[in-house]
């Protein structure tokens, strides 16, 4: 049974900074040969992805949040991480954490808002 628990989100005003973090736990799989990734779901609308690092570190980020967020993992501590700076309020959204593009957290909202 794959866990995964995001953390770090909260309010914070345009144009800060977040970290979120999702912590990995509870399988039987080599976390680091896992695509990881952070999606987010807007009030109202569709969960959309945010960014994705792969086993081999390559990168892939929307098109809304790049050159703002970066993503990076920790395969010892089977932990990934995102970044979020100059935040914006379209950025309002709860943040899932994924792995392998099946499993998925449980969500942390983040509000971005004066």
């Amino acid at each position: 049974q794959v866990q995964l628990v995001e953390s770090g989100g909260g309010l914070v005003q345009p144009g800060g900074s977040l970290k979120l973090s999702c912590a990995a736990s509870g399988y039987a799989y080599i976390f680091g040969d896992y695509i990881m990734g952070w999606y987010r779901q807007p009030p109202g609308k569709q969960r959309e992805l945010v960014a994705e690092i792969t086993a081999g570190g390559s990168l892939n980020y929307a098109d809304s949040v790049r050159g703002r967020f970066a993503i990076s993992r920790d395969n010892a501590n089977k932990m990934v991480y995102l970044q979020m700076n100059a935040l914006k309020p379209e950025d309002t959204a709860v943040y899932y954490c994924n792995l392998g593009r099946r499993h998925w957290g449980q969500g942390t909202q983040v509000t971005v808002s004066s």
